[in-house]
């Protein structure tokens, strides 16, 4: 069993490397070789970089340790970034803090303490030079992973006295750089795990190899809901290579020598289950009852401003329109994975995951051992977008491992399981009414959202008054100045499990929210950028980004024939989006998109290739979930099972799309999440021109649509 002297050891390195760093508020005593979990600075100048979040291709490693790394002032040649280790961050009272990668938080969260880490570490690093001369700190400064003192033209390196700066007190309080100032956040820096992804050498989850390890395939009730009842293990022992069945609560798992000839035992393998009566569930009932919460006489109010039952009765038109969006699968690219080992009360864990801590609580929680007892060995995640947040696959993974004393065991999902056991996107139904004074602006907006609570099923957290505040996303806080608006939510729940998918309710309630102020601007005789001009406040955000964008794509300029633009903008996660749209709709509706302007003002830039590569990614992601995202239910289950029926985006298929970055400065935006806003209802918008159909449901894919 590894110690906390030999995990210290290993991770500051032999020779006498130490770890430099500063003391967090909240944060457990570090080792006696240790000023704080962050920063490493070995004698031959290898400076170490703890990342507590999780890298999942949306490059914040590489991003928080250019933060850390440039209040360091170091040479980032020599910069080597490693996960935080959950077991220590256990027993060192959570010195990382919050280590989930979720809601575009990851550097939003942590640029405090990554900056202030980093300050601390070099002036602890100078006044430890300082000494060694026997001159003020004041008289030197640190540059590049060198200290200097100019009045006598020493200098020596930060791997020369970290040795000694690990001994000092650290400063109670540190400066911050200026933006302004920045020498490696702010730059296109390459991205650490790139090459290893582009040779091959990168390891996922699903890459864990143990010695001895044996395989298990698992299969869960169809019937979201169900548990097993029975299950006839004669039929399949004798098969080669199969060493155990497993039935458990609620699923059944096969192990086996080789996880194909559990997956096929699987296969052939008699299972009852019971349905907990959600067997009738379908589509149409789900629509239904969605419908009902619009029908109801109240709902809960999340945004109430103005009056607008008397403003409404004062409007020259009146303005209404239904919405619809379906559930979506996340479809990661790798299926959900666990490899674990159970023996003598100790469980290690080998996982993709978006929170490393829930993975650690997860595993104990299955294993019935302490915190203490568990250690999570992090990979890279083959993407995630709010799937690996939920932790049923590092349950099963672990209680599968406890079942086979001390084996170790790789559990990995089919793609069918992955397809028809996700938490998916919620299903959403938005009916707007919209009161236009004469001139055609709107005097009144109201809303409602029926759709089912991710913060009350999964989270099992209260509602505010009522509200999801997720489920009124783009909608509660929406920017456009208008005197009389409410919002309301009507919570309508079924036995689909939901969580959070890649933006959220951002995902989809600004294609309702944008698509409706079209038909506003329609009816006003208004063309749809002025028109949004005249609703957005003079000094707002998002006004700045949406003219940026419009700018880019030459809004209002001729087009070529049959080619048209439709233009959104919306606010996530704490940045601001825009996006216009340029496509051309033939006779067959094949949908060519000529090309897409995204515009993203997230406060910040600390790595611009890395935003430019994120709202890329957030194109390729909205695109293939409006064209042809769509989980449907029959039976109480999922029909869609694979690709086949789960459609997703082709390389030949993708438009060129063009990232306007906008910074403002003065806050820190989300990036991994923000640009998938804007997409959907600009695209949709943009059909409307060429066409003249409105459409108010996704996806496009049954309205006849496909992209050229």
């Amino acid at each position: 069993m590894t110690t906390r002297r030999d995990f210290l050891k290993i991770s500051a390195a032999a020779g006498g490397g130490i770890a430099v760093g500063f003391p967090i508020a909240g944060m457990g005593q570090a080792s006696p070789r240790e000023i704080n979990a962050w920063i490493v600075i070995r004698p031959n100048e290898r400076v170490i970089i703890r990342y507590a979040c999780s890298e999942m291709g949306q490059g914040s490693m590489t991003s928080a340790a250019q933060l850390v790394a440039e209040e360091l002032d170091c040479d980032w040649s020599r910069v080597r970034i490693e996960y935080a280790d959950t077991n220590e961050h256990i027993r060192r009272k959570r010195a990382w803090g919050n280590m989930a990668s979720t809601g575009s938080r990851t550097i939003r969260q942590s640029e405090q303490r990554l900056r202030s880490a980093g300050a601390a570490a070099r002036a602890m690093l100078v006044a430890a030079a300082a000494q060694a001369w026997g001159v003020p700190a004041a008289e030197c400064d640190a540059a590049g992973g060198a200290i200097r003192h100019a009045p006598s033209g020493r200098e020596t390196t930060y791997g020369s006295v970290a040795a000694a700066a690990a001994k000092l007190e650290a400063p109670g309080e540190v400066r911050l750089k200026d933006p302004r100032e920045w020498k490696i956040a702010g730059k296109p820096i390459r991205r650490v795990e790139i090459p290893a992804i582009v040779t091959g050498r990168i390891r996922y989850g699903i890459d864990a190899r143990l010695a001895g390890m044996v395989y298990a395939a698992l299969a869960q009730c169809p019937v979201f809901g169900g548990t097993v009842q029975s299950v006839d293990a004669a039929k399949i022992q004798s098969r080669r290579g199969i060493i155990k069945v497993l039935p458990m609560s609620d699923f059944v798992a096969v192990v086996a020598d080789n996880w194909w000839r559990a997956k096929e035992a699987l296969r052939e393998l008699p299972i009852a289950w019971s349905t907990s009566g959600n067997e009738s569930a379908s589509s149409e009932s789900i629509v239904e009852s969605l419908r009902g919460g619009l029908d109801e006489a109240k709902a809960a109010v999340a945004k109430q401003e103005g009056d607008i039952e008397a403003a409404m009765p004062g409007a020259q038109k009146l303005i209404a329109a239904e919405y619809f969006t379906p559930y979506l699968a996340h479809a990661t690219l790798e299926p959900q994975t666990c490899t674990a080992v159970v023996k003598n009360g100790r469980v290690d864990v080998w996982t993709s995951t978006q929170n490393a801590e829930a993975t650690h609580a997860a595993a104990a929680a299955a294993a019935g051992v302490p915190l203490e007892n568990v250690y999570v060995h992090r990979t890279q995640a083959g993407g995630a977008f709010g799937r690996r947040s939920v932790q049923d696959y590092t349950r099963q993974g672990v209680a599968i491992a406890k079942a086979m004393q001390g084996t170790p065991v790789k559990t990995l999902w089919t793609r069918e399981e992955d397809i028809q056991h996700d938490y998916y996107r919620p299903a959403s139904m938005v009916r707007m009414k919209a009161a236009l004074d004469a001139s055609g602006m709107p005097l009144a907006w109201h809303t409602r959202v029926a759709a089912p609570s991710i913060t009350a099923t999964l989270l099992k957290y209260p509602l505010n008054g009522g509200a999801d505040a997720q489920a009124v996303a783009a909608f509660a806080d929406q920017p456009y100045a208008i005197p009389n608006v409410r919002v309301e939510y009507a919570q309508r729940d079924s036995h689909v499990p939901v969580g959070f998918w890649r933006a959220v309710g951002h995902s989809q309630n600004p294609y309702a929210r944008e698509c409706f102020v079209d038909e506003l601007a329609e009816a006003a005789g208004k063309d749809p950028y002025e028109y949004r001009r005249g609703l957005l406040p003079f000094s707002s955000k998002e006004l700045r980004i949406f003219e940026a964008t419009a700018k880019a794509a030459a809004w209002g300029s001729p087009l070529p024939p049959r080619v048209h633009r439709g233009i959104a903008v919306t606010e996530a996660f704490g940045s601001y989006t825009a996006a216009v749209a340029e496509l051309s709709v033939s006779d067959k509706n094949l949908v060519d998109i000529k090309r897409l302007v995204i515009g993203i003002d997230c406060g910040y830039v600390v790595n611009p290739d890395n935003i430019v590569a994120q709202v890329q990614g957030n194109a390729v992601f909205m695109l293939t979930a409006m064209f042809w995202g769509e989980i449907t239910i029959k039976d109480g289950r999922v029909t869609q099972s694979n690709f086949h029926d789960y459609r997703m985006m082709r390389l030949r298929e993708m438009p060129n799309v063009e990232v306007v970055l906008a910074p403002s400065g003065g806050f820190w935006g989300g990036v991994g999440e923000p640009g998938l806003a804007a997409i959907a209802p600009a695209v949709v918008n943009a059909i409307f021109a060429a066409t003249g159909k409105r459409i108010r449901t996704l996806p496009l894919k049954n309205h006849g649509f496909e992209i050229a």
